[in-house]
């Protein structure tokens, strides 16, 4: 049920993130989704890709440090208020997201969002209560 997420470190320098992207393409990994946020000397790059383990040598290869986290992969309704009702189910269960962030793609179960909360396990369960779709590993990687 989760999704292996990159959290990589990304030095705030000029060309850094070029770099990155650049050598996990040429590597053969193909990045499904991400996101960044900066601070003032490094950002966090977050990143959905099909082959964490290749991903995770690259990397290693270029010094740069990551971590794995196990995230939430949700469809939802590609309507208004459609990520409304999942993090409704959320919020009613007394969960905090996160993080949050939408996927470039679409998939035939509607938008991709991937999420992570401070209880992953509660959010499936709740998730899944309520009818929301939680995609698999496949779903998101394409495999």
């Amino acid at each position: 049920m989760f999704i292996k997420q990159l959290s990589v470190f990304v030095e705030n320098k000029k060309g850094k993130l070029a770099e990155i992207i650049s050598a996990l393409g040429k590597s053969g990994v193909d990045v499904s989704a991400l996101s960044i946020a900066d601070a003032t000397d490094f950002g966090v790059l977050r990143l959905i890709v099909n082959d964490i383990e290749l991903a995770r040598g690259v990397l290693s290869e270029l010094g740069i440090i990551y971590k794995v986290n196990r995230v939430i992969g949700v469809a939802v309704d590609d309507t208004p208020g459609g990520l409304a009702r999942a993090l409704d189910v959320i919020k009613n269960e007394g969960i905090s997201v996160e993080y949050i962030y939408a996927f470039v793609g679409r998939s035939e179960k509607g938008a991709m969002v991937v999420l992570r909360t401070n209880d992953n396990d509660k959010a499936i369960a709740a998730l899944i209560d309520d009818g929301v779709t939680i995609l698999n590993d496949e779903e998101i990687y394409g495999k």
